[in-house]
């Protein structure tokens, strides 16, 4: 690879690791059995798309701590997007999302596959639980298959464990956290551990860990990646209401279901008064298609308060922290420039 660094160049170059492995994972599952056909499609359907930011942290994880470009690492990396595609499978299915990407989601696409089980609905999100299980197992496989040497991967070995960990203590608080009254310090919590850590943190952690990367340049990570990882979900927060579903490819108002913990309810919330917060629970627990009867008026009501405007705020400050860690960042220029594209990509996108 260029000196310059080429995010287009370099998402093809993930983009191919990912579709020769699920390739070859998915005939060895269909040599199991020609019945196991759509459990492997999907399981390629889940890593087929993605901006591969993880996958671009992890790389600059390692080329931060003074390491070049190299093959291996970049297949190394590209184990972090399994990791991601395991969370997506799972968090569609625990939120009963019905479209990703514009597409069914696994658990919805898996239903032709069970035409004749008693309870196909039931049969999908099971095969759709395992396909999430598969994914995130194959993560840990590219990874320690990847060519790095032993002692490299035994560095990062620790982290790993810690990403798993953390990754399902998200999703857990957000379950049991969802359809309780709005409250942002736990709506923050949920962001940071569902998302921030495993999207951005870890995979730094991860490569500057690979790089044999002295403790300080990993401190310094933290300090530009927590930041970064919660705007990121901040801004998924905002393109989950406000977003156009052409871009963002998923169902509009899936987080007013349950309701879940956003910070963007957690924000309206906070600065509604007792007849808003009246009027906003009553639109919260009314039964519809999308989880609450009137999106719309949800939304108008979000928008009177000024709460997306809020939420903005939120991201800006963050991107803003991050940005300031990343001044004090000992790595060399290419690295600060490259990770200072990614902390705008991650928190401007329109998807």
């Amino acid at each position: 690879m260029a000196e310059a660094w080429d995010p287009v160049l370099f998402k093809a170059r993930v983009d191919d690791v990912l579709r020769q492995f699920a390739a070859r994972e998915a005939d060895h599952l269909v040599d199991v059995d020609p019945a196991l056909a759509p459990v492997a499609q999907q399981m390629e359907t889940a890593v087929a798309r993605g901006k591969r930011l993880r996958a671009a942290f992890c790389y600059w994880g390692w080329r931060g701590g003074g390491q070049p470009d190299n093959d291996a690492l970049v297949r190394a990396a590209a184990s972090m997007e399994l990791v991601h595609a395991a969370a997506v499978v799972h968090d569609d299915l625990i939120d009963a999302s019905p479209l990703r990407h514009g597409r069914p989601t696994a658990h919805e696409a898996l239903r032709a596959a069970v035409p004749r089980h008693p309870e196909a609905a039931g049969a999908a999100r099971s095969l759709a639980m395992l396909v999430g299980d598969l994914l995130m197992s194959l993560a840990g496989q590219l990874f320690v298959t990847s060519g790095l040497p032993a002692a490299f991967l035994g560095r990062a070995r620790p982290l790993w464990a810690a990403l798993a960990r953390d990754l399902i203590a998200g999703e857990c608080l957000e379950i049991l956290h969802t359809g309780a009254a709005p409250d942002m310090a736990a709506s923050l919590k949920v962001i940071r551990y569902k998302t921030a850590k495993y999207t951005v943190e870890q995979p730094l952690l991860i490569g500057a860990a690979l790089a044999g990367a002295a403790p300080r340049l990993g401190e310094g990570y933290s300090a530009y990646g927590l930041p970064l990882g919660e705007a990121f979900q901040l801004r998924d927060d905002l393109l989950g209401l406000f977003g156009d579903p052409a871009h963002t490819g998923k169902a509009t108002a899936d987080d007013l279901r349950g309701p879940r913990p956003t910070a963007l309810l957690a924000e309206t919330w906070r600065v509604a008064d007792t007849d808003q917060r009246e009027r906003l629970r009553t639109l919260l627990a009314a039964d519809g298609p999308e989880g609450a009867a009137a999106p719309d008026e949800v939304r108008a009501l979000m928008r009177s308060l000024k709460a997306p405007e809020r939420v903005e705020g939120l991201i800006a400050a963050r991107v803003e922290e991050s940005l300031r860690a990343l001044d004090e960042l000992d790595a060399p220029p290419m690295a600060v420039a490259a990770l200072t594209s990614l902390a705008h990509s991650a928190s401007t996108r329109l998807s």
